[in-house]
């Protein structure tokens, strides 16, 4: 066994023009959520468990698009998607289109200003954003009046105006090389209710096994339709391939034109971050002390 590894992400694809302050805000909180589980892995918590309490921990702030800041589809409520899965004997469990949480609160806990104020900017260019936080000028400095004729990227017969999804996620090998995995995201702004994305299905936005676990975040139906996160333990299982040759080979052979990233752990103490946007918010640890957090390449 390697010893323990942990990594967390809050989304793949980031707007160049973020502002730095946002920027410092988002690797504040993943630094923080590392430390989170960088204590209870040291307290020789089982690694299902880790996961779980961060990624609750991500889901309580508002800065990423999961729990309470989730995004808003087009009726302006929230519906939420989760899964977990515990590496040994594989087993998982997820939710779709929830509304008020495990403790039972008013869908409107979950609303943001921000939110609600991008969900009008949202249907007044009939479109779907992806990064619903950049504000009304950097919207415009960007050019994304320009991405909502030009973007090629579809939803539902929409066209995306911005690429910036903010799905949060985390993956955990424990002291006894178990892996585990968990993802949490709000959905698209503005999407179609009912609509359910990656996140919630096992194989695809998450995946854990003897071997590895894998949380994803990105272009949903991309990542559905390369079932990414079961990929990864897939040609390592088949391949014979270790976990940075593995989620290169993922990323780089199985999203076809699609956008995404992942971050995953091995059993024998490995950590990886890796996509094909011009930035994660991400950050990993590991147990002989190596700590990063990070946004852009």
């Amino acid at each position: 066994m390697g010893g323990w590894a942990i990594a967390v992400h809050g989304g793949a694809g980031v707007d160049p023009n973020l502002p730095a302050e946002r920027q410092e805000e988002a690797k504040r909180l993943l630094a923080r959520c590392l430390d989170l589980g960088i204590s209870a892995l040291r307290s020789n918590l089982p690694a299902i468990d880790v996961v779980e309490l961060v990624v609750r921990e991500l889901e309580t702030d508002p800065l990423f698009n999961s729990g309470r800041g989730s995004a808003l589809t087009e009726k302006g409520t929230v519906e939420m998607e989760a899964s977990i899965m515990d590496g040994p004997k594989r087993r998982c469990g997820a939710v779709s289109g929830l509304t008020t949480g495990v403790e039972l609160v008013d869908n409107e806990y979950f609303i943001t200003e921000d939110n609600v104020g991008m969900l009008k900017l949202a249907k007044e260019a009939n479109s779907i954003l992806f990064d619903y936080r950049i504000p009304t000028v950097g919207l415009e400095s960007c050019g994304a009046g320009a991405a909502a004729t030009e973007s090629p990227l579809q939803m539902n017969g929409l066209l995306i105006s911005v690429y910036a999804p903010e799905t949060v996620g985390c993956v955990v090998v424990d002291q006894e090389g178990r892996c585990a995995a968990a993802t949490s995201t709000g959905g698209l702004m503005n999407k179609m209710t009912g609509r359910i994305g990656d996140s919630p299905m096992i194989g695809a936005g998450t995946y854990a096994c003897d071997l590895c676990g894998v949380s994803c975040t990105g272009e949903g139906e991309a990542i559905i339709r390369g079932t990414l996160a079961r990929e990864v333990a897939a040609v390592m299982e088949y391949k014979g391939l270790g976990l940075h040759e593995a989620v290169d080979y993922v990323i780089k052979e199985r999203l076809d034109e699609g956008k995404a990233g992942l971050i995953a752990v091995s059993k024998n103490g490995e950590v990886v971050c890796g996509f094909n946007t011009n930035g994660m918010f991400r950050g990993c640890a590991t147990e002989d002390g190596f700590m990063e957090v990070g946004i852009w390449e």
